[in-house]
């Protein structure tokens, strides 16, 4: 069966259904010309996808032209076996065979429901569990067995890979660091942003509605023990290639003095 995927959010659902919850949420929208389905089937017949390197032993996996939010994945190939940060909607036969010859996906890990996708698709194909937090559950549009939903603060995901509930955009907002790269995979839970040296937190992007402040200070306290370098967003090239930490700390220190100035 070829299942509905939302047009605007890009997150494939079990089955027919009138609306999108993800998308009605304040967090995102419906699209201006109404709720609007596609499937899998009609996304590749103009669409493919996009595989570039984008940092060291970091495979940027995208789609061309751009669907739905426009994010990238990315396959972080490590010797423990690689692991799929965030998610596409985007999949076909061709794109399988061409991650499993860079080492196929042991695992899957996904920042918050914006970037759903079909993940449960990418998690058959690869064989592969889906790995989210237990605070975003009711946001799964399509439940399955590969979805392992995980508690608390962190979570080991791997040899020298951390999820860190940071809990920013969403309750299950999640980031994943990967201590042998010395980075830090945020998606936009920590947004990196066109100055490509600073880092923002907003409860919703399109709807320009900020972040808590006690949100943010409960991530940088979540965030204090890891060392790292770069941090990873959410698109292509959207990476603070230096001073990672230190740009997340600085960018942390200039949003709540604009949030909590009482001039």
């Amino acid at each position: 069966m070829d299942l509905p995927i939302c047009a605007t959010c890009g997150a494939q659902y079990g089955g027919p259904r009138p609306d999108c919850p993800i998308c009605e949420d304040e967090r995102q929208y419906v699209g201006w010309d109404g709720q609007r389905w596609t499937t899998l089937t009609e996304l590749r017949e103009n669409h493919r996808a996009r595989i570039a390197e984008e940092g060291p032993g970091i495979v940027g996996i995208g789609t061309e032209p751009s669907f739905a939010i426009g994010q990238r994945a990315l396959l972080l190939r490590a010797p423990s076996g690689n692991v799929l940060w965030d998610m596409i909607t985007y999949l076909d036969d061709d794109l399988v065979r061409r991650v499993n010859a860079l080492g196929g996906v042991s695992a899957i890990a996904i920042s918050h429901p914006h970037y759903y996708g079909t993940m449960i698709e990418w998690a058959h194909a690869f064989d592969a569990p889906v790995y989210i937090h237990e605070a975003d559950r009711r946001w799964v549009a399509r439940p399955d067995d590969a979805v392992v939903f995980w508690e608390g603060d962190t979570h080991e995901l791997a040899d020298g890979m951390t999820l860190i509930n940071a809990g920013v955009h969403f309750d299950g907002g999640q980031v994943l660091h990967w201590r042998d790269a010395r980075a830090l995979f945020s998606g936009d839970i920590l947004q990196v942003v066109n100055d490509r040296d600073w880092v923002s937190f907003m409860y919703s992007y399109p709807n320009y509605i900020p972040e808590r402040p006690r949100t943010v200070r409960r991530a940088l306290r979540l965030l204090e023990p890891y060392d790292f370098d770069r941090v990873y967003g959410a698109w292509w090239k959207k990476i603070v290639y230096t001073g990672g930490k230190d740009a997340v700390r600085r960018s942390a220190d200039r949003y709540l003095s604009y949030a909590l100035d009482d001039e």
